[in-house]
């Protein structure tokens, strides 16, 4: 413990922490996700209204209150520290993380269609363009990459490319 005079150690700016957070991103739905779940949620009051007006308003909350909660508890996170990379469910070692690559537009859709690895991890959303592959050098491991969605490709690149 340190004496009043003395300060506690503090990580050099250029050897960050095992568990500093170099890169984190959350993939949230767009806003048209959200215009889809109302609809199908007013889509509950055309269903019941026969039943009765207050049946009707019910399920559409119910159906609203329903769908926000999958689109939450279901929108993955990207994290990167200095020791790991997390995408979704899955996380690796750095050291088995080889090269990286952003994709945009018509390429971000060839590595998501025909270019695609059907052995490949996939966490994807078809509300994000951008994509980023990021090879696997695992030899125990049969995926070859890893495939993620992300808004903001070039600092993940960044992230993952900085040692």
């Amino acid at each position: 413990m340190p004496t009043p005079d003395q300060s506690a150690p503090v990580p050099a700016p250029n050897n960050p922490s095992s568990s500093e957070v170099l890169f984190s991103e959350k993939l949230w739905p767009t806003v048209w996700i959200w215009v889809v779940v109302v609809g199908l949620s007013a889509a509950g009051i055309l269903m019941f209204s026969p039943i009765s007006p207050t049946a009707g308003i019910i399920a559409a909350l119910v159906l609203l209150a329903i769908m926000t909660v999958l689109l939450m508890t279901s929108t993955p996170t990207i994290t990167v520290t200095q020791e790991t990379l997390q995408v979704g469910r899955a996380t690796i070692d750095r050291k088995f993380v080889g090269t990286v690559e952003a994709f945009r537009k018509e390429e971000a859709t060839a590595e998501r269609g025909p270019r695609l690895n059907g052995l490949a991890y996939m966490c994807f959303r078809g509300w994000i363009d951008p994509v980023v592959k990021i090879q696997i050098t695992d030899p125990a491991d049969r995926t070859p990459y890893w495939l993620a969605s992300s808004r903001r490709p070039e600092e993940l690149v960044a992230a993952l490319t900085s040692r």
